[in-house]
C-alpha cells in the first residue's frame, strides 16, 4: 500500500512537472531600464503591463520632452496597466478600459510568447488612436495576446494627448533646446521606441525587426514617424490603418481649406492658439500654468468651444524638428525613413455615428455650396466625381469627401503609398477594408471598425462582433499583418496574393468576405484631390 501510494505520488509529481514546464520556461522576470519587472503567464503568452519608459511628466516636467525613467528597487509586479493619460474618461468607460487618468501615464505593455531571451522574434509596437485628444493602451480591444500567439512580441505604448501632449506656446518654445514646443506626445512615442530598442531583446524580441502600427490618430502618428528624423532607425516596417494625415499641407491660418479633418499647423499658428488658450485659462505664464491642477486644465480643454474653435486644434504640428514639414514635401526631397509600408482605409470611414451626425440632412444644394466654399477653383472637378443629385447622395458624398478622402484618411494614405513606391526602396502595400454590413460588422466598414479584426478581440460597442465569418477575416488580417512584421511582405503560404502597390500598377487588396486584389475603388476622386493639393502646396509656397 505504501509502495503504491509512493508510486502514485511520484507519478503525479512527474505529471505536474511536465505540465508546468511550458509556464516555467516562459520569460518571467526581466531586467529593464530602471529595474526588474515580473510578468504574468497565461495560455502560452507572458504579459508585462505598466512598465515605465520615462519619468512622470508632472510638475515642472509638464510640457517638456520625456525624461529618463526613474529607477525602482525590488521587483515591480507588472500585472496591471498604468493610468491612461489625461482625458475625458467617458470614452474609456465606453470601451471597457480602467477609468483612472493621470499625468503620470508614460507606461508601456509587452506580450511575449518567447520561451527565452534568445528567440529574436519580430516586434510590433502599437500606437493607439483617439484624435490625439484621447486614447489608451489599456483598451481591452487592443489586448495583444492573439497577435503574440502568432509569433511576435507585441508592445503597446502610451503618449500624452490633448493639451498635455500638444500645447505650443512661445515661452515654452524659448525654454526648449530646440526652440520649439508642442508635439510632446510624439516625443513620448519616440522615447518608447528607444526603450524598445534598448530592452526588447530581454523579452525575446529582435530590435532590428520592429514594426510600428496604429489606427486613426495612431495611423497618423505612424505617418509622422515615417518622416521624422528623430525616429530614424527606430523601426523597420510601418503599418498605418486609416491614417496618413502627415501628408496633407499645413493649415497656416485660422480657416480650414476644406473644413474637414484637422490638418496639421505651423509652429507659429499653434503658438498663437496655445497663448490664447493659456490666457483664457488665466495663466499669466508657463510657470503659473504648470502649477495648475491637471483636472483644471483638462476641463478647460474638454470645453474648448468656450475658448473659440481654434482651441480644438491643439494637436500635432509642423514644428521644424520632430516633424519638419508635411510628409509629401519630405518624400519629394528624399528626407524620410525608408521602410516597407502597409497602409489602407475603410470603405465607409465617414459612417462613424458622430461623423455621420454632422452631415445628416445635407441637401444636394448644401453639398455643392460647401464644396465651392472649401475647394475654390477645383470645386467643379470635385463635384463632378462625387454624385450628389439627391439628398441621400449628398449626405454620402459629404461623408466620403470631407472625412474619408480629403479629411483624415484616403488621399494621404494613397499619396504615401505612391511616394514610397516611387522614392523608396521598401515596398508599399495598400488595402481597402470593405466587408458588407453583417452580424460581425453591424455598423459596416466605418472608421475604426477594423481594429477588432486586427487584434482578434471583440469591440465593446459593437464595431466587431466575432462570428465564424468575421473570425475568418480577422485571422486572415492578422496573418497578413504578422507576415509583414516578419518579412516586410504581407504574403504567406495559403493567403490570397497581395501585390505590391506602384504608381504604374495601382492595385489594392480588398479585405472583405472574398479577399482579392483589384483597382483602387475611389481612384477618380483621389486623382482630383491630388491635383487640388498640388495647387494648394504651390499656392502656399509662393
Amino acid at each position: 500500500m505504501k509502495f503504491g501510494q509512493a508510486w502514485l505520488g511520484a507519478a503525479l509529481a512527474a505529471i505536474a512537472l511536465v505540465c508546468a514546464r511550458p509556464a516555467a520556461a516562459q520569460i518571467g522576470i526581466v531586467s529593464v531600464t530602471g529595474g526588474r519587472v515580473e510578468g504574468v503567464t497565461a495560455d502560452g503568452v507572458t504579459s508585462f503591463k505598466g512598465i515605465p519608459f520615462a519619468a512622470p511628466p508632472v510638475g515642472n516636467l509638464r510640457w517638456r520632452a520625456p525624461q529618463p525613467v526613474r529607477p525602482w528597487s525590488g521587483i515591480k509586479r507588472a500585472d496591471h496597466f498604468g493610468p491612461s493619460c489625461m482625458q475625458d474618461p467617458s470614452t474609456l468607460k465606453l470601451l471597457g478600459a480602467p477609468l483612472t487618468v493621470s499625468e503620470d501615464c508614460l507606461y508601456l505593455n509587452v506580450w511575449t510568447p518567447a520561451k527565452s531571451a534568445h528567440e529574436r522574434l519580430p516586434v510590433m509596437v502599437w500606437i493607439y488612436g483617439g484624435g490625439f485628444t484621447e486614447g489608451s493602451a489599456s483598451w481591452p480591444l487592443f489586448d495583444g495576446t492573439r497577435l503574440a500567439k502568432k509569433g511576435v512580441v507585441l508592445v503597446s505604448i502610451a503618449y500624452r494627448t490633448g493639451v498635455f501632449g500638444f500645447l505650443a506656446d512661445r515661452e515654452l518654445s524659448a525654454e526648449s533646446p530646440q526652440h520649439v514646443s508642442g508635439n510632446y506626445g510624439l516625443r513620448d512615442m519616440i522615447a518608447a521606441l528607444k526603450w524598445v530598442r534598448a530592452n526588447i531583446t530581454r523579452f525575446g524580441g529582435d530590435p532590428s525587426h520592429v514594426t510600428i502600427f496604429g489606427e486613426s490618430a495612431g495611423g497618423a502618428a505612424v505617418s509622422i514617424l515615417a518622416v521624422s528624423p528623430a525616429a530614424k532607425a527606430l523601426f523597420q516596417r510601418a503599418i498605418s490603418e486609416s491614417g496618413g494625415q502627415a501628408f496633407n499641407p499645413a493649415k497656416l491660418g485660422g480657416t480650414s481649406y476644406t473644413d474637414s479633418g484637422l490638418p496639421f499647423r505651423s509652429l507659429a499658428s499653434a503658438e498663437d492658439i496655445g497663448e490664447r488658450f493659456l490666457a483664457k485659462l488665466g495663466a499669466r505664464d508657463t510657470a503659473t500654468a504648470r502649477a495648475l491642477p491637471p483636472d483644471v486644465i483638462e476641463k478647460a480643454f474638454d470645453s474648448a468651444s468656450d475658448f473659440g474653435a481654434d482651441a480644438a486644434y491643439i494637436w500635432p504640428i509642423f514644428d521644424g524638428d520632430i516633424l519638419p514639414e508635411d510628409g509629401y514635401g519630405l518624400f519629394q526631397a528624399g528626407r524620410f525613413n525608408d521602410t516597407p509600408i502597409l497602409v489602407g482605409t475603410n470603405a465607409n470611414e465617414g459612417g462613424l455615428p458622430e461623423v455621420r451626425a454632422e452631415f445628416v440632412g445635407t441637401t444636394s444644394e448644401q453639398f455643392e455650396a460647401h464644396v465651392r466654399a472649401a475647394f475654390g477653383p477645383y470645386a467643379d472637378q470635385i463635384l463632378a466625381v462625387y454624385p450628389h443629385a439627391t439628398d441621400a447622395q449628398a449626405q454620402q458624398a459629404s461623408e466620403d469627401l470631407f472625412f474619408r478622402d480629403a479629411g483624415i484618411t484616403a488621399w494621404g494614405t494613397w499619396a504615401w503609398a505612391r511616394l514610397q513606391s516611387e522614392k523608396g526602396h521598401g515596398k508599399a502595400y495598400l488595402y481597402y477594408f470593405d466587408p458588407a454590413r453583417s452580424a460581425d460588422l453591424p455598423l459596416g466598414p466605418i472608421h475604426a471598425a477594423d481594429g477588432g479584426y486586427v487584434f482578434g478581440n471583440p469591440s465593446p460597442f459593437g464595431l466587431y462582433v466575432p462570428t465564424p465569418q468575421g473570425q475568418a477575416l480577422s485571422n486572415l488580417m492578422q496573418s497578413y499583418w504578422v507576415s509583414f512584421a516578419k518579412t516586410g511582405n504581407p504574403n504567406g503560404r495559403g493567403l490570397p496574393h497581395w501585390p505590391a502597390f506602384s504608381a504604374s500598377s495601382q492595385r489594392v487588396m480588398y479585405l472583405d468576405t472574398h479577399p482579392h486584389a483589384g483597382p483602387v475603388p475611389n481612384l477618380r476622386q483621389l486623382k482630383v484631390l491630388d491635383a487640388y493639393f498640388a495647387w494648394l502646396r504651390e499656392k502656399e509656397n509662393r
